[in-house]
């Protein structure tokens, strides 16, 4: 029975209904998909890593071959401009194609191998083999600031996919007509490659119960969720609250602090320029915008912070990705300023529809580690900049730090040695150490991480980027004692598929 219940997008720049109805899914349609993943599972998972890899490659193909109407679509629906989207349509088919080669190198099932040793006493040893196989149907939330590249065909589809995975998107409310679009391409892509129906379906709904009822199906084996920290804890604690419970791999805020040393702040002016534009790109709706600085005691730190308001004060109000979200950040910001020793230099909001005005809010060490909520993440374009009285006083904010995706330091070479104890602090609360640079921008390759402890992430050990995202959705099998015939290829004697293996302990092809 299909939902009478329809919702419309909205152009956030504009505030203007979109053409196009969305259905609610009634909770018969939710389980229609998720029984129809579960079938399809049984003959996606025995797919071989070629086949996997020509459907990753087909979609990639299918959504170029969307061409400008994906980008006009979801310009209007984000208010993402359209040379930003082009660059996230890359990315998006570039992680597709990156895990299609990935999947032909075939190395990544981690493959163990120790032969029987009939003759160990006091006792033989079984002839025992070992692989990744996947999990099982997958659970995927869409994004709202990525409605691309994090999105249906994002970096939880590819991974997904790619460890043999069948997979039930719930697509973000926020830019409907661009998932349907991307869906309408996956699912060209996989008539294209004689797969199952099942193996890709995706679900409409603007509040949380048709991403609950995905989340409590007991066909879903995981899932993967991008967005704020309130709603993946609640997919979090409802996936624990199950029968079977589920891993949960929650990306869920990050204000990822950035600390300048004495001899970084020598260069305040192009330092303060490259540090706005990191709280300033995208509207500060990346997962990775700096939400926090702090500043070692210097001579130049009050240069900087002038430079730092002088080049927020230049950013233009932009659009956010919805009202909802730009009330939220109007909210935060304003319930810091209110804070004792606080400064705020910017407006506090935008005064168009759903608008956000950049803002730096300025305050002294003493005031941050008496209100920690500072360095608590307000998505948006805002950053709390900080100014410590000690080199000590430093380390004791670092210490004080919760989980986050990136840390970044500042400095000279011939300063950054006499800072290794920061480094090993920040070292065990991110994921993602930089030098001298900003974490906006997140490369897409074999070494990325992107992830942190909690609260960043639900599970420290995951990456949402890059080609170790893949193993998320996929665990491990022991074959003992296996006729040669019956075994995967990737564990049969002579290495048919010339994938890396560990025999008897023993890294060879």
């Amino acid at each position: 029975m299909t939902n009478t219940q329809s919702f419309q997008a909205v152009n956030p720049a504009t505030g203007e209904s979109l053409p196009g109805d969305f259905y609610e899914a009634t909770d018969d349609q939710v389980n229609e998909a998720c029984e129809r993943a579960a079938e399809a599972f049984q003959v996606y998972r025995k797919k071989s890593g070629p086949e996997k890899a020509a459907f990753l490659e087909r979609i990639a193909t299918e959504i170029d071959a969307l061409g400008d109407d994906l980008l006009q679509r979801a310009n209007a629906e984000t208010g993402l401009p359209l040379a930003r989207l082009t660059g996230e349509r890359g990315r998006t088919t570039g992680q597709l194609r990156l895990f299609a080669e990935y999947l032909r190198e075939g190395s990544w099932v981690n493959a163990r191998i120790d032969t029987a040793l009939p003759d160990r006493q006091p006792l033989p040893r079984p002839d025992l083999r070992q692989m990744l196989r996947p999990l099982g149907p997958v659970g995927i939330f869409g994004a709202s600031n990525f409605p691309l590249a994090f999105s249906v065909a994002g970096g939880d589809t590819a991974s997904a996919l790619a460890a043999g995975c069948t997979i039930v998107v719930k697509a973000h409310p926020a830019h409907p007509g661009t998932s349907d679009l991307v869906g309408q391409a996956i699912r060209q892509a996989v008539a294209a490659c004689g797969l199952p129906e099942g193996v890709f379906s995706m679900v409409h709904g603007r509040g949380t119960a048709v991403g609950m009822a995905m989340v409590q199906h007991p066909e879903i084996k995981a899932i993967g969720f991008t967005g704020s920290f309130r709603g993946g804890k609640a997919i979090y604690d409802a996936a624990a609250r199950r029968p079977e419970p589920i891993p949960v791999y929650a990306e869920m805020g990050s204000t990822n602090p950035v600390f300048f040393l004495p001899g970084a702040l020598k260069n305040s002016t192009k330092l303060a320029q490259a540090y706005v534009g990191s709280i300033t790109l995208g509207v500060g709706q990346f997962c990775t915008n700096p939400g926090v600085a702090i500043m070692a005691p210097c001579d130049e730190a009050e240069a900087f912070t002038q430079a730092a308001r002088q080049a927020i004060g230049e950013v233009a109000p932009a659009p956010m990705l919805t009202q909802a979200i730009q009330q939220t950040y109007v909210k935060g910001i304003t319930q810091l300023a209110g804070l004792p020793g606080v400064e705020v230099i910017g407006m506090q909001g935008g005064e168009t529809y759903a608008h956000g005005t950049a803002a730096l809010l300025t305050a002294k060490a003493g005031t941050l580690l008496q209100y920690p909520e500072l360095a608590e993440e307000v998505f948006g374009p805002g950053s709390v900049l900080v100014e410590a009285d000690s080199r000590e006083q430093m380390l004791t904010i670092a210490r004080s730090l919760h989980g986050h995706l990136t840390a970044t330091i500042h400095g000279t070479d011939d300063e950054l040695p006499d800072y290794a104890d920061l480094i090993d602090i920040l070292e065990q609360k991110v994921g993602r150490l930089l030098i001298n640079g900003f974490p906006t921008g997140v490369e897409v390759g074999h070494a990325m991480q992107h992830g942190g402890p909690y609260p960043a992430t639900t599970d420290a050990r995951s990456t949402s980027v890059g080609t170790n995202a893949i193993l998320r959705f996929a665990r491990p099998v022991c074959y003992q004692g296996f006729p040669p015939a019956l075994l995967p290829d990737e564990l049969k004697d002579g290495n048919p598929l010339n994938i890396w293996r560990l025999v008897n302990g023993e890294w060879t092809k």
